[in-house]
């Protein structure tokens, strides 16, 4: 039997520290990022840990006489099952689940009138398994929102999702136990279980709670870290990001296998465009031009935007003569499609030069040649392609 001075405090008491805890999240949430806008799922997140809040303050009153209980009991409940189901619909809006979001609302409402029924039936035991059941489902749909994409899950996500569940079916099995044994199970009382319950509770606050604050934290972490390599107008790799990419296929290359193609390509005249039109308008036409180029592609190509109206193509497992195909049907896309701005039509072309990765190459040595041919295409005329040859020495 355990006896331990969390087991022994009185549910006054431990309902009013859940209420106090809740407050304490709250008022956490309102300094967390304060002055900036806050994604949808982190308000209803919010918004729920308020939900929470006045529902323990409204149970620990109706425990302390304050209110009555036929009010305080009922009202908490039914407002503790909306906040939690509230708190699970928030987890899964952060996963773009707009539908299952939806549904939670008449499943929240219907799961409240569930309750109502019960505790108007039998205020004690229909009572007891129909909360326990309710909130540990909803609690199980969240600890699911959390588990998701397990695979490509963070261990912070996975930690989350795994001790989220178990206290969700600690909180069931206060239900459970009640419908299978109504007089407990050996040393597993149901005051015993109703107080598990109660630390449950307790501590899903915590792990909820802090848990969301540190999971918005890694989010946007991530989110800084993606910019660091991502080009912010064609939402391609930038420099950085490209080099990254490219790495490990400079390392393939010094082996026996498949050839691993690099395209260059640089706008024609893009120069003038900014000059004439302007920078947003310069933005649209790279918009434009890097769509129509990833159209062109593979799932296993990649388009990085280098610097200007530069970028360049990695292409695995691709020899020059089938590079010199993908960089004709790009040439001949930017050629055939003109760009729609609201000032004008701006009809472009681009100059290309192909190479393939060689063993001895470094990234100045590939670079080199074939910004070589690149330049070459645009002294032949511009809106062409060029192979750079064996021959060619890098420009260091």
């Amino acid at each position: 039997m355990l006896n331990g001075a969390m087991l022994t405090m009185d549910s006054t008491t431990m309902v009013l520290v859940l209420a106090l805890g809740n407050l304490v999240l709250c008022s956490l949430l309102f300094f967390f990022d304060y002055g900036n806008a806050r994604a949808p799922a982190l308000a209803s997140w919010g918004l729920s840990k308020q939900v929470q809040a006045a529902a323990w303050i409204l149970l620990a009153l109706g425990g302390a006489r304050v209110v009555p209980e036929p009010l305080a009991l009922p009202g908490g409940w039914a407002l503790l099952i909306a906040g939690v189901a509230l708190e699970s619909a928030a987890l899964w809006e952060t996963a773009h689940r707009r539908r299952l979001v939806r549904a939670m609302v008449p499943l929240a409402l219907g799961a409240v009138f569930v309750f109502l029924m019960s505790y108007w039936i039998d205020p004690l035991g229909l009572r007891t398994l129909a909360a326990a059941l309710i909130l540990g489902a909803f609690y199980l749909v969240g600890a699911a929102a959390l588990g998701r994409g397990w695979k490509d899950a963070s261990m912070l996500l996975r930690a989350l999702a795994i001790v989220s569940a178990i206290l969700a079916l600690v909180v069931a099995a206060r239900g459970i136990l009640v419908l299978v044994m109504p007089d407990g199970w050996r040393w597993l009382s149901h005051d015993l279980l109703r107080q598990l319950s109660t630390i449950a509770f307790y501590l899903l606050m915590l792990v909820n709670g802090f848990g969301c604050l540190l999971l918005a934290r890694e989010r946007l972490q991530g989110d800084l870290a993606r910019l660091e390599t991502l080009d912010l107008v064609t939402e391609a790799p930038n420099r950085r990001g490209f080099f990254n990419a490219l790495a490990p296929w400079m390392a393939l290359a010094r082996r026996p296998g498949s050839p691993t193609a690099l395209v260059v390509l640089d706008l024609d005249s893009f120069k003038r465009v900014n000059d004439g039109y302007g920078h947003p308008v310069g933005d649209v036409v790279l918009r434009h031009v890097a769509d129509l180029c990833k159209r062109q592609l593979r799932d296993s190509d990649l388009l990085g935007r280098l610097v200007g109206g530069e970028f360049a193509l990695l292409l695995p497992r691709t020899g020059q003569d089938e590079a010199m195909l993908v960089a004709e049907r790009m040439r001949a896309a930017i050629e055939t499609t003109p760009v729609k701005t609201e000032r004008a039509m701006i009809s472009m072309t681009a100059s290309f030069g192909v190479t393939t990765i060689r063993p001895d190459d470094s990234n100045v040595t590939l670079f080199g040649r074939a910004g070589a041919a690149m330049r070459a295409a645009k002294e032949g005329g511009r809106n062409a392609i060029r192979l750079a040859p064996r021959e060619t020495l890098p420009e260091v």
